[in-house]
């Protein structure tokens, strides 16, 4: 990871969280460990469930499949976010993390008049401090879903967990 480096602009620090920025030396010298524990996915998918980098956790995105399968759960949104919420939270345990490990979540949105719809279940899962987000629609996700959330979480005990 040499050449990575924190930077400021304006003031405001832009932070390279692949690398962990707080801790220079750690970032550096980091070497990714790849998380496959098959709670959620099979395994037969081309990436990996999530990275450890230093102290973060970069998890791939997660849909409303049931576990194990590549299956959306019926019932639209609010049956899709659930299982997405609680297939996140299975990936998350299943690496030795918990939801309150999240510190920044993105979300996807096959149609952004579904935020609200989504906003109330998704809120259910966190307590306040709340994990920074983002969320936009797209014109299509993974075999048709309605959601997909992908997370970064802070390793106990790191600088940033929760």
């Amino acid at each position: 990871m040499a050449g990575f480096r924190c930077a400021a602009f304006g003031g405001t620090l832009a932070v390279l969280l692949a690398t962990g920025c707080g801790d220079r030396e750690e970032a550096e010298g980091a070497t990714p460990v790849f998380l496959n524990s098959g709670a959620v996915l099979p395994a037969t998918l081309p990436f990996s469930e999530g990275v450890r980098l230093g102290s973060l956790v970069l998890m791939s995105g997660q849909i409303g499949v049931r576990p194990g399968t590549l299956e959306l759960v019926p019932g639209g949104m609010p049956a899709e976010a659930r299982q997405t919420m609680e297939n996140i939270r299975a990936s998350l345990e299943a690496n030795g993390l918990s939801m309150a490990n999240v510190v920044k979540c993105t979300v996807m949105l096959a149609d952004m008049a579904e935020w609200g719809a989504f906003n109330e279940i998704y809120g259910t899962y966190f307590a306040a401090p709340y994990p920074a987000r983002s969320a936009f629609g797209t014109s299509g996700l993974a075999l048709g879903a309605r959601v997909e959330v992908e997370c970064i979480a802070a390793v106990p005990g790191s600088p940033g967990a929760r």
